[in-house]
């Protein structure tokens, strides 16, 4: 399973000034595998170590934290030798152990030359200022896998080198735009979480065993994800974050008009309202890469960040493959494209994820009086906007809106069209989203068009 963060970490082994790294993401996001596919691509020797699987590695760093006595206690642990200089050492599942995750400042400041990497879900709750002080640590993000890395997963190279290497400005050719809309549909179903995706590449000539088996993994991901919340929020916390999370989907449900609605705190928990009293349960979900929020903005203005209110946004999930499953939708409504009201939330949510795998950390929706824009995404002093279509249907009133009122020099609409320019506005197939938000991040696809 190629992960495009391969290249990040590439990068940071390459950097002189290089310090432990923090691979943060959501539980079964890949980071074990992808950590020690590194670890025998770049480095004669790695070593790995558990602190989930074997209390014991705790104990190794209760008395203290000198690296150079922990590197001992870690080569007798493992029972071979580490060499600081020309290999890897691996903490997974760090959250385990705060003294580990606080030891990591002492190995930049005292044994820089080493290449450590950490790995853990829910470190961004756990994570408290004290652990080890600012500027000591580089953080890398694992999201599930994009389509990209799907369509490279399920063994699908000529779609992911065209897709990759394709001019944006120019149709798909329509047997590989039709195939690759058909595989949008499964990755709908399958999501991007590497385990799924894995046993759907093993299954996929049996469409139907496939899907069925991708259920039943969802479902156990599910309840695993709900016992590190159980496990790690406390009793009380546990019900409010549980109940908010399962929300989620309940709320996308809601939409009326084809287009996730605004949160509504009053129909999240029970006895609970405001966003001050839901605040804490949100903020656990954000940390633990388990939601995504997007900020509604009544301004479309540089920087968006100050005409978004904490309190107005949308909630999205972090996987659309866990989110059919929560939402018990059956796999043959995605394959089916038969989605009824639900086509536009899933199309929005998928957007989101893809925005989110390429970069873009905060994300913002734009909202008029009766017109309203699904993305609003900043790129080099310019505000693009984004319309999400669920079908071939292209046109937009909420567009026209808001190019009117902004000047706006580009816009892209995303559905099941082909690539098709008109005038300042480029339609695009809704499945290169991630593509090109990753090109507009790296500034490799202009923003004008003649």
């Amino acid at each position: 399973m190629l992960r495009h963060l391969m290249t990040d970490l590439q990068h940071w082994k390459d950097r002189k000034d290089r310090k432990p790294l923090i691979l943060r993401g959501a539980r079964q996001a890949g980071k074990t595998w992808l950590l020690k596919h590194f670890g025998e691509q770049e480095f004669p020797n790695f070593h790995y170590v558990n602190f989930e699987e074997d209390e014991r590695l705790n104990r190794l760093f209760q008395d203290d934290l000198r690296p150079g006595r922990l590197l001992d206690e870690l080569r007798f642990y493992l029972g071979r030798p580490i060499d600081p200089v020309t290999d890897l050492m691996i903490f997974d599942e760090i959250q385990r152990s705060p003294r580990a995750l606080n030891s990591l400042k002492y190995f930049c400041e005292q044994i820089p030359e080493l290449a450590l990497c950490a790995a853990g879900s829910l470190i961004g709750v756990l994570m408290t200022p004290e652990s080890f002080p600012v500027g000591k640590v580089t953080f890398l993000d694992l999201r599930p896998m994009n389509f990209e890395e799907f369509l490279q997963g399920i063994g699908e190279d000529l779609l992911y080198d065209l897709m990759n290497g394709h001019d944006l400005k120019r149709p798909i050719p329509e047997a590989a735009h039709s195939r690759l809309w058909e595989l949008w549909k499964q990755y709908l179903v399958v999501g991007g979480l590497p385990e799924a995706v894995q046993l759907f590449s093993g299954h996929k000539s049996n469409l139907y065993d496939a899907v069925t088996s991708i259920r039943v993994v969802q479902k156990n991901l599910l309840d695993t994800s709900l016992a590190d919340i159980a496990k790690h929020s406390g009793r009380m916390n546990a019900l409010s974050i549980e109940r908010l999370w399962r929300n989620v989907p309940v709320q996308l449900a809601q939409t009326q008009d084809g287009s996730a609605p605004k949160f509504r705190f009053r129909e999240a928990i029970p006895g609970i309202r405001g966003y001050e009293q839901l605040n804490a349960p949100l903020t656990w979900l954000e940390k633990a890469d388990l939601i995504i929020r997007s900020f509604i903005v009544e301004r479309a203005a540089l920087p968006l960040s100050g005409y978004a209110r904490e309190n107005r946004f949308k909630l999205y999930f972090f996987d659309t493959g866990l989110l059919g499953a929560l939402a018990g939708m059956a796999p043959a409504v995605f394959l089916k494209y038969g989605f009824g009201s639900y086509q536009g939330y899933v199309a929005e949510n998928f957007v989101a994820q893809e925005l989110r795998a390429a970069g873009v950390e905060r994300l913002y929706c734009w909202q008029g009086r009766t017109s309203e824009i699904e993305f609003l995404v900043e790129s080099e002093n310019e505000i693009i906007p984004w319309e999400v279509k669920s079908g071939r249907i292209t046109n937009s009133k909420s567009l026209t809106v808001y190019e009117e009122r902004y000047q706006s020099k580009t816009s892209f609409v995303l559905s099941a069209a082909n690539f098709q320019q008109k005038g300042t506005r480029s339609l695009a197939p809704i499945y290169v989203a991630g593509t090109l938000a990753r090109r507009l991040k790296d500034r490799s696809f202009s923003v004008s068009f003649p």
